[in-house]
């Protein structure tokens, strides 16, 4: 039997790998998975800064342009129907001070401040039955206890909790055309992960139990836009670029070929064409079948999340790794160790989310 106190995938953490030359200069936010702090780190991997919180993060922690951090924590109730579970809101000042709490027990995954100061999130409720039975797909009596299956809502709220907009999958969408992957289960109608506000006002969201991407138009709650790739396998954390693009986080489950590896992707707005996309060399040394994303950097490199593992990477738009890092901090687990983080960001020191904030060491 396998000693569980081992650290069995790593035998080295911290910073694996640096090219001064070449990486995108600034600093790493991560909140790791199971632990109770979020961190910003160096180019070297020394810590910088960092925030205590109450509970496991409900995924991850950003910046605000203000420098607020904006984190969501897990409760301890509301439903569990898959990972993602989150449920505390918050934003906290430079020096940790909280400035605007919300909670909803049943938000999971993504969270979102709007260019117009209000908040969105994901939520989970449960599906009715007469839009349950619409439902195509996925494997028969998979349902969550009691045959519940669990659709996604997204709610919009104001500054003081006021919900100024929602919107329903279960009755918002044409459920028969959304069918799920055959190796899905029921529990869920399509376990969105990401929600991202375009610069029209638009909602993209990322659904992983379709492996789609769609856009949410805000007015009319039509979708009006959408993508479909099972190659993907399941994929996390889409997001719009300044090229125009979409890039993605392929996880890689439930596709053919036999080999277990994930990807990066740029793709096309308008055809859906890939444009641009790293895998592990060999495939099968970048792999995390759930969680993770990626960031272009404004030098073209891509920072990528490995999530499973811990692992964060920099790459260049030619595949070279100028920066490689393993979260250090390992939490005990009933499963084992763990130091998986759901998504990382890198912000430059003259950005308005850092900018005089901070003082680098010599």
């Amino acid at each position: 039997m396998a000693d569980k106190g081992g650290i069995m995938k790593h035998t080295t953490v911290g910073l694996i790998e640096f090219n001064p030359k070449k990486a995108c200069p600034g600093v790493t936010i991560l909140s790791p998975l199971q632990g109770k702090e979020t961190y910003l780190i160096g180019m070297n991997g020394e810590v910088l800064h960092q925030w205590r919180h109450p509970t496991k993060p409900g995924n991850y922690a950003y910046l605000l342009p203000n420098g607020s951090l904006l984190w969501s924590g897990e409760t301890e109730i509301g439903p569990r129907p898959g990972g993602g579970k989150g449920g505390l809101l918050r934003e906290y000042n430079w020096d940790g001070d909280i400035l605007w709490e919300y909670q909803d027990n049943n938000q999971h995954h993504d969270f979102r401040r709007l260019k117009n100061g209000n908040t969105l999130y994901i939520g989970w409720e449960q599906m009715p039955k007469d839009a349950q039975a619409r439902m195509l797909g996925a494997e028969n009596g998979s349902e969550d206890q009691d045959g519940i299956t669990w659709s996604d809502y997204l709610r919009e709220v104001d500054a003081d909790g006021y919900t100024v907009w929602e919107w329903h999958a279960c009755s918002d969408m044409e459920i028969e055309d959304f069918p799920l992957h055959m190796m899905s289960t029921r529990k869920e109608f399509l376990h969105c992960n990401t929600c991202v506000e375009l610069p029209n006002g638009n909602i993209m969201l990322s659904f992983r139990k379709n492996s789609m991407i769609v856009v949410v138009e805000k007015k009319t709650k039509r979708i009006i836009k959408k993508w479909q790739n099972n190659d993907w396998g399941q994929q996390h954390d889409c997001q719009l670029l300044e090229n125009g693009n979409i890039l993605l986080f392929a996880n890689g489950i439930h596709v053919s070929g036999g080999v277990f590896s994930s990807k990066v992707i740029e793709f096309d707005w308008d055809t859906g064409e890939e444009l641009w996309s790293y895998s592990g060399s060999p495939p099968w040394t970048m792999f995390s079948p759930n969680i993770s994303g990626a960031q272009r950097q404004p030098n073209g490199n891509t920072l990528i999340c490995e999530g499973l593992n811990g692992r964060i990477l920099e790459v260049t738009n030619l595949g070279e790794i100028v920066w490689d890092y393993i979260s250090p901090w390992f939490i005990e687990t009933p499963e084992g160790p763990n130091n998986s983080v759901f998504r990382a960001y890198r912000y430059r020191i003259d950005s308005p989310e850092i900018d005089g904030r901070l003082t680098l060491p010599d």
